[in-house]
């Protein structure tokens, strides 16, 4: 669950037609065309059975029977053929406008801003990408067919039905309007269960997707009984969800049974009557009972379709929400290019909060000369991660400003400075595969010289030569199978590949043993050189060569300067180093 309440957003059908049906009036036309041929041919057997009964058995005519028969034959093969092929083709398109919709959404989300995600988890947005959009599928595909087709024979049928006895007729519609507008007022009310259903169903795949990420920690404090109990909880929530609505529905569908119940009732008295009294034969009679059941079968129908609708504009709902989210680059806003990046970085009286009115920067200013290592360093939380994260686009200053090159960072194009930015952080994400890939990522297409020097800069074939499988080894999800130091190696090489002018690195060397640092500290004076570089430094002793030292406390620049310098000023800098030297 997200932090901060978003709005609540509502489709509207003419949205919904304008969006989503309309696009694909040709498979739904056709599809319309379908369904009256299916309903027509329907339609032959309660009229053939009138005939049997008054025309054919009581004048014994054998030809008549024989072509009465061949007749319901091809009516009932008509049938068939375009049930399958209405099924073959909407429920395709329907498939296809889920994949759409999805690829979509993904497209959206992937594109929205740092802090969204560190305030959603990942289990909901996997919930939203793969979850709400299908129940367009009752849009577009069968239950569209099912409401439109069933509105069509009922319509068709309740004609005959007239012609055949009026009386019966209106005896018939009195209990079908009042279902209509119980089905109505019933529907109104579900519409905002299913769409709660879809938040904690977001909630409750999220914390699993968190439980099974996390499985090490919770086994290391024996926490299985607690995770066990929440999950429990958050399915006992989603039970009660769908409790309440087939509460709703089996509702809508008793009342149908009951009060088509009474009509049937009532027919049979007058019917029997009518018969009885010789104003109506009995295949007129047996006419109007199926007749009356081709109009009936639908409208029963419409509490398992009305459930279908109200779930598809519930995720719908829930899909608008998140596409109505502002996307991190602005295309108005940011609409330079910058092709060739020299590195010279600026901050300008920069301030950020992530919390209205808790400002964690205040007011920030130093230069970062194209080439130049800067390092930060501070206590935890005094505001290092948060300049990294300015100076590389993740986060936007609140107030002052960043300058690339001389350029005001919030109108550059993120594309254009991102694909010259390299980062490594201490807890880099590796993804599932072989390492190989991974160090690929940046630049699928690098040739094997390429490679081969990312991968010997970072000293990865010190492990790699060990496996039997090489760089094709596979790392497991996260790259469990791998140490932390061999997963900071790749990361490593992973930005040595991707041959960035700005370079954000967070501790790189934090995971490493003392052998595979001194190798590694090699490599990095390697990386570094000639790329701007901002380093987050939490053990001193690896940035003693930085151009600049920024010590950070509090949001604000305490100090700055060259190691040597600021160790004989003995400020805060000072006091830091020594207090890590004794330890």
């Amino acid at each position: 669950m997200t932090n901060a309440k978003r709005p609540e957003s509502r489709v509207r059908m003419a949205q919904v037609f304008k969006t989503i049906i309309w696009p694909r009036k040709k498979h739904l036309l056709l599809g319309l065309v379908l369904i009256i041929i299916s309903r027509l041919a329907g339609l032959v057997l309660p009229g053939a059975s009138k005939i049997l009964i008054d025309d054919v058995i009581p004048s014994s005519d054998m030809n008549m029977l024989k072509w009465l028969v061949i007749g319901v034959v091809a009516a009932i093969t008509i049938q068939s053929v375009t049930s399958y092929a209405l099924t073959q083709i909407l429920s395709v398109e329907a498939q296809l406008l889920i994949a759409k919709l999805r690829s979509k959404v993904q497209r959206h989300i992937i594109q929205l801003p740092v802090r969204f995600f560190d305030n959603t988890k990942t289990g909901e947005l996997v919930s939203r990408i793969m979850t709400d959009v299908e129940g367009v599928r009752n849009l577009v595909g069968t239950g569209f067919a099912q409401m439109v087709g069933g509105v069509l024979t009922a319509i068709i049928s309740l004609v005959l039905l007239i012609y055949i006895s009026p009386l019966m007729t209106l005896y018939v519609l009195v209990p079908v309007i009042i279902f209509g507008l119980i089905s109505l007022k019933a529907f109104g009310r579900i519409r905002p269960i299913f769409r709660e259903r879809g938040k904690i169903n977001a909630e409750v795949t999220g914390r699993l997707t968190e439980t099974l990420g996390g499985i090490r920690v919770i086994k290391g404090f024996n926490a299985e009984e607690q995770e066990i109990r929440t999950f429990e909880s958050g399915v006992d929530r989603l039970f009660q969800n769908v409790k309440a609505s087939l509460t709703a529905t089996s509702f809508v569908t008793s009342a149908a049974t009951f009060l088509l119940g009474l009509a049937s009732a009532g027919i049979m008295g007058i019917g029997g009557y009518m018969i009885m009294d010789g104003q109506m034969t009995f295949g007129d009679f047996l006419a109007f009972t199926l007749y009356l059941g081709f109009m009936i079968a639908p409208i029963v129908q419409m509490s398992n379709i009305g459930s279908q609708f109200t779930e598809a504009f519930a995720g719908l709902d829930r899909t608008e929400e998140i596409m109505n989210m502002p996307l991190e680059e602005d295309a108005t806003q940011r609409i330079l290019q910058l092709p060739n990046i020299v590195g010279h970085i600026q901050f300008l009286n920069v301030s950020f909060a992530y919390e209205k009115g808790k400002e964690v920067l205040h007011e920030v200013s130093f230069d970062a000369p194209a080439g130049s290592v800067t390092a930060l360093v501070g206590t935890s939380g005094s505001g290092k991660t948060t300049i990294a994260g300015i100076a590389a686009s993740f986060l936007n200053a609140g107030s002052g400003q960043v300058l690339i090159d001389d350029v005001d960072l919030q109108k550059v194009s993120l594309s254009s400075f991102r694909s010259q930015l390299g980062v490594v952080l201490q807890d880099d994400f590796l993804f599932e595969g072989s390492i190989r890939e991974n160090i690929l990522f940046p630049r699928p297409d690098a040739t094997a010289d390429e490679l081969q020097n990312a991968v010997i800069s970072a000293h990865v074939q010190e492990f790699t030569d060990r496996f039997e499988e090489g760089l094709d080894t596979l790392i497991g999800e996260r790259g469990v199978k791998l140490s932390g130091g061999q997963r900071q190696r790749i990361a490593i090489a992973r930005a040595i590949l991707a041959d960035p002018r700005i370079l954000i690195l967070d501790e790189a060397t934090s995971n490493l043993d003392t052998e595979s640092e001194s190798l590694i500290q090699a490599s990095l004076k390697s990386l570094m050189k000639g790329r701007t570089t901002f380093v987050i430094a939490h053990r001193l002793s690896t940035i003693r060569q930085a151009d600049q030292i920024l010590v950070i406390e509090q949001g604000k620049i305490v100090e700055k300067g060259k190691h040597d310098e600021l160790i004989a000023s003995q400020g805060r800098y000072y006091q830091l180093y020594t207090y890590q030297a004794r330890i």
